[in-house]
């Protein structure tokens, strides 16, 4: 295996996708964010004063996730056939998981996408938030799974369940 980023000079390129198939392809990505009992508690009765947390949470992921070909340098502009951003709240540890779907029939994958959207969504809970609790954490960010294309299926060992 080798990296497709680079020419033979080792010059950064964007790879050239035109001959390939198009298929189906779906990417699910998840992170969580980690924050105070106060916090999380406001987050849960919608008590913050900004407004309606994940509600936001969810537009921005899917917004970001849209955008993802203008962040992400190399990465291809796709025809985004679904985005989703979900959202899971545990109360024991005062964290909330987002989960991003991205869907396309293309020729790559989307797994750009979806990592950006939980990306961009736990960085909206952070903003969101940052007026109660500065100390909050994002992590466990990663690629739950995905399917399409020459590669095939991928699951994560982490992940919880198949598409």
């Amino acid at each position: 295996m080798e990296f497709t980023h680079f020419d033979g000079q080792g010059n950064a390129w964007m790879v050239d996708v035109g001959e390939k198939e198009d298929t189906r392809r779906e990417a699910v990505a998840r992170g969580s964010i980690f924050m105070s009992p106060q916090c999380f508690s406001m987050v849960r009765q919608g008590d913050v004063k900004k407004g309606d947390v994940l509600a936001v949470a969810r537009i921005a992921g899917i917004m970001g996730a849209k955008r993802t070909w203008e962040l992400i340098p190399l990465c291809h502009g796709l025809n985004l056939t679904k985005l989703s951003v979900d959202f899971n709240m545990n109360e024991e540890r005062h964290e909330i998981q987002a989960r991003c779907t991205a869907r396309t029939t293309g020729k790559t994958g989307v797994e750009m996408e979806a990592l950006t959207g939980v990306t961009v969504a736990l960085l909206t809970i952070y903003d969101m938030c940052k007026a109660v609790d500065r100390g909050m954490e994002m992590g466990e960010i990663y690629l739950e799974q995905k399917s399409g294309g020459k590669s095939g299926e991928f699951l994560n060992e982490r992940s919880p369940k198949r598409l």
